[in-house]
């Protein structure tokens, strides 16, 4: 007799593990993924070697004064004591960086990074000095503290992406929440709390450049879109621009979008529980928005309620879509103020917003978009079109400047 034939089971099998870090590693983009393999590689040759003289290459502030090492302020962030030290930086940069970077681009995101690691030395040195050679209570040891590692552009980049963000309020470890504009400084006390060897000057120095940089006191050391692009041309960077993780600043590559919002309902575990992946991205702040919008992904910005009235504006605004995109096409710096006030009530209307509406918004995030480069008209007009939301703004601005 013959035995009947045994059909097969249809199996649906995961994707393996070595295929997810794949698509995870894929996912950072080109600077962030670059500055995570350069310090990971350093820190290996320094273990294979056996090298431990960081005497010789941390940001030392008496040799930067004494005998002008300037080149402390760079070898300094590159380099990290120990495993655990370069892991948890590394990790904590790749959420980070790469939400800044998408917003940037490649190139203006390692100007922005090399100037906040040459702003934080400058105040490192300065509060040293000051608490050093003060005429009241002296303390000799700032000057002779030995610091490295990427954490102090960290904290600058923390300020900066909070500021960027428009949430009001931070989340702590997933423990509690802290006003947006202080959770930089409660996580300076947490890690000084928690963690022995650790530079409280230098993250308190990242913090005051994040903050620098935000209230856009570094305006004048930041060139315009034009600089980016013309590196970006060059034939120098032309194989590492062709790469598909690489972000133009001008908003040219399909992957430079706004990332996408987290919902204030999901939980975030503990530093002892849970799944390590999720531990140390919930040490990173996390956007917040009401459920509402998250449901949506693709349509960012703040949800409302909308009644039958406002439901017949929302299709109006869609409408006008192409009105809102001319507007911001035929915006210039040398446009006249009576003009550009028309076409941001323009755009206001269009919005379906009121204009006083709309203007006590964007007053309160001109100065952030401009920090980063863009042209305050351009601004104002983006801000309108986009009924105040910061983030939409930004995506606005980068795509005309595509």
């Amino acid at each position: 007799m013959r035995r009947p034939r045994t059909m097969r089971p249809n199996i649906v099998s995961e994707a393996g593990v070595s295929t997810r870090v794949n698509q995870w590693w894929e996912s950072i983009p080109f600077l962030t993924s670059a500055v995570v393999v350069v310090c990971g590689a350093i820190y290996l040759v320094c273990l294979l070697v056996g090298y431990d003289s960081f005497a010789e290459i941390c940001f030392l502030p008496s040799a930067v004064v004494s005998r002008f090492q300037v080149y402390r302020i760079y070898t300094a962030i590159l380099f990290h004591g120990s495993l655990l030290h370069v892991l948890f930086n590394m990790m904590a940069l790749v959420p980070l960086g790469s939400e800044l970077e998408r917003i940037m681009g490649s190139v203006r995101l390692l100007y922005v990074t090399i100037l906040l690691a040459t702003s934080n030395a400058i105040f490192h040195v300065l509060i040293a000095l000051l608490v050093t050679y003060n005429p009241f209570v002296k303390f000799d040891y700032l000057m002779n503290e030995c610091a490295i590692g990427f954490s102090g552009v960290l904290f600058s980049m923390i300020v900066i992406e909070t500021s960027l963000s428009g949430v009001q309020s931070r989340s702590v470890f997933g423990l509690f929440n802290v006003p947006a504009k202080w959770y930089a400084f409660f996580l300076l006390v947490v890690f000084q709390l928690l963690m022995q060897n650790v530079s409280l000057l230098g993250h308190l120095c990242g913090i005051l450049s994040g903050f620098a940089y935000t209230y856009g006191l570094f305006n004048f050391l930041i060139p315009g879109t034009s600089f980016y692009s013309s590196i970006e041309a060059s034939s120098l960077l032309s194989s590492c621009v062709r790469r598909p993780k690489f972000i133009v600043c001008t908003g040219g590559n399909p992957s430079g979008y706004i990332p996408t919002h987290t919902s204030q309902n999901s939980t975030t575990s503990g530093l002892l529980s849970g799944n390590i992946w999720r531990n140390l991205s919930s040490l990173m702040p996390q956007r917040e928005v009401s459920a509402q919008s998250a449901e949506d992904s693709r349509f960012p910005g703040a949800g409302r309620t909308l009644g039958s009235s406002q439901g017949q504006m929302a299709s109006g605004i869609q409408s006008n879509s192409n009105l809102q995109a001319r507007l911001l096409e035929d915006s210039s710096p040398n446009q006249p103020s009576e003009g550009r006030h028309a076409v941001d009530n323009a755009a206001t209307a269009a919005a379906g917003v009121p204009h006083h509406q709309a203007a006590v918004v964007s007053e309160e995030e001109i100065k952030k978009l401009v920090a980063m480069g863009f042209d305050r008209t351009q601004v104002e007009v983006a801000l309108a079109a986009a009924d105040g939301d910061l983030n939409v703004a930004v995506e606005i601005l980068m795509s005309q400047q595509g």
